[in-house]
């Protein structure tokens, strides 16, 4: 078995596995940030699991990875979450990454714009 591989700020790819599953990523989710099998992620977290680690402990996330998101909005947030049986943060997250992995920033932004001009004509 060779050195742990640093891997999204993480310190190994077990490790950041871990993490993206307490976040109640899927499989295919992880895999794909990763770059990695999906048979990688789930060798890796059974790896984790005879070691003793489990994918229930806190882990600690890099100071760079962290948002603050306002409460107002966690609780908008929370029934679709519900619906899709996936925390408040998870939600959030799968959000914030699916805005910029398809690029839509700008979209949503120029849209609520225009929104808000209408508004106040």
């Amino acid at each position: 078995m060779g050195a742990p591989k640093f891997c999204l700020g993480y310190p190994s790819r077990t490790a950041a596995v871990l993490a993206m599953r307490a976040e109640g990523l899927s499989t295919s989710t992880i895999a794909a940030r990763i770059g990695i099998e999906s048979n990688t992620v789930t060798a890796l977290e059974a790896s984790a699991n005879r070691q003793g680690r489990t994918q229930r402990r806190e882990v600690e996330l890099p100071p760079w990875n962290t948002v603050a998101i306002d409460n107002d909005v966690l609780r908008a947030l929370r029934p679709h979450a519900i619906r899709r049986q996936v925390t408040v943060t998870a939600l959030a997250r799968q959000l914030l990454a699916t805005l910029a992995d398809d690029d839509l920033v700008d979209a949503l932004l120029d849209d609520a714009d225009e929104i808000a001009g209408r508004a106040a004509a």
